[in-house]
């Protein structure tokens, strides 16, 4: 019964967390509303648009009282948001509500995705500290310092691959040929992925990146739980590998815990191990594609870098700062709390605009402009905030540092040709396309 149910539960899914929603956001935009146009921006793939709509919610005080939500890019109140205990990850349901019945009924709690429980993303403490723990030691700034070296032996042979690419006439399309291979390859071996697998990873993960967004398609939904559950099946084929034939790695530490009385359960384990693995490359590729392009745009700039190569680290958080990876997240109010002066009731839905809070001219002076050398790019909110901060922000710094440094120390004329495309997620921001001429 439960297959022939199958479809049905699945057009129920997608109408309660992508069609209603999606229309009532673009209804709410056609009526003048600042969340709406914002989102039918993001879908229309309209980029000169964002931040003039981030700029309009600004101005409109710390904390927007948007149709369907609070919207805030106010550096102090995202942070405010994204720290206190009173705010809690994860999509608020009523209880009694009918929106809320038809969901439980048509969820899938077997699939595994960033916003599925046990997700690291959508829980909270004690679990979430429990989970946090068993993976926070091969992210420490340590352990990431001990992979640099590592780090640059991958970029030098995916750069020795390039030249010789680009000496045959071929033309490069940089995401796949090195601002996906290096973060891929990193983390496939911190994590003990087998060479042979690490494209198969790869292809999960940029087919699932839509599992962020809201307003999906029902082609685009079924495509992306599609990706969900194929990864899910590869992954517990590895997870059993590595159970019998376990390594020094992550993923094999973890299956050991699983086994441990009190460890991990298997949806516990797939969640974690799942999320680790795909978040360990998915936005540090748009860190790198992102970078090379605002240094094409801005030759000053990277004069400035060859000059003085010791502010390459400041200049990943300026990249970070200035277009960031995830552009907002959100959070709901588990109880009645105050931000920025303004009382919430329980169930309030706060979006945190991390795009619009990097560019707070009451703390970043200049915002709009790019600049490497910018004393407080650090300040960014671009890896979140509070007990949710990225796991893997020490890692993404150093991988950002050592790409894109040693990119433009081995190709000191890179250009960025035409034909670049931006990724069509509306959450995650990056390049899908970016193709360069090396000299």
């Amino acid at each position: 019964m439960s297959d022939l149910l199958a479809p049905a539960r699945q057009l129920a899914r997608w109408s309660v967390n992508h069609g209603l929603p999606g229309l009532a956001l673009r209804r709410a935009g056609r009526r003048g509303d600042l969340q709406g146009q914002l989102d039918t921006r993001l879908a229309a793939g309209d980029e000169a648009a964002l931040l003039p709509l981030m700029e309009q919610i600004r101005a409109s005080g710390p904390l927007h009282r948007a149709a369907f939500s609070y919207v805030t890019a106010s550096l102090p109140a995202v942070k405010e948001v994204l720290s206190s205990p009173d705010f809690q990850t994860g999509v608020f349901m009523p209880d009694g509500g009918l929106l809320g019945r038809i969901a439980r009924w048509a969820e899938e709690p077997q699939r595994i995705g960033p916003l599925n429980p046990p997700s690291l993303l959508v829980v909270e403490p004690p679990e979430h500290t429990r989970y946090r723990k068993l993976v926070t030691r091969v992210f420490t700034v340590r352990a990431v310092e001990e992979l640099r070296e590592r780090t640059e032996q991958i970029a030098e042979q995916l750069l020795d691959d390039l030249e010789r690419r680009a000496a045959g006439g071929e033309p490069i399309d940089l995401v796949p040929a090195y601002c996906a291979a290096l973060p891929v390859t990193v983390i496939a071996e911190v994590l003990g992925v087998p060479e042979e697998d690490r494209q198969r990873v790869l292809d999960f993960g940029t087919a699932a990146a839509p599992s962020l967004d809201l307003g999906l398609s029902l082609r685009e939904m079924r495509q992306v739980e599609s990706a969900l559950d194929d990864f899910r099946a590869w992954l517990i084929d590895h997870l059993d590998h590595l159970r019998l034939h376990p390594g020094d790695d992550l993923l094999s530490r973890l299956v050991a815990v699983q086994d441990e009385d009190g460890g991990l359960s298997q949806a516990e384990l797939l969640a974690t191990a799942g999320l680790v693995l795909a978040a360990g490359f998915e936005t540090t590729v748009n860190l790198l594609g992102n970078g090379v392009a605002l240094l094409d745009a801005h030759p000053e700039q990277r004069r400035r870098l060859r000059e003085q190569p010791e502010l390459w680290s400041n200049a990943v958080d300026e990249v970070l700062r200035h277009d960031p990876p995830v552009l907002l997240t959100g959070r709901f109010a588990a109880r009645r709390t105050t931000v920025a002066g303004v009382e919430l009731p329980a169930g309030s839905l706060v979006t945190t605009l991390l795009a619009g809070a990097n560019r707070d001219p009451d703390v970043f002076e200049d915002p709009h402009t790019f600049d490497v050398a910018r004393e407080n790019a650090r300040d960014h909110v671009a890896f979140s905030a509070g007990r949710h901060y990225c796991l893997g922000a020490a890692l993404a710094r150093m991988e950002g540092e050592v790409g894109l440094r040693a990119l433009h120390e081995r190709f000191p004329d890179l250009a960025v040709a035409p034909g670049g495309v931006r990724r069509p997620t509306r959450i995650l921001r990056g390049w899908e396309t970016l193709p360069v001429r090396l000299s």
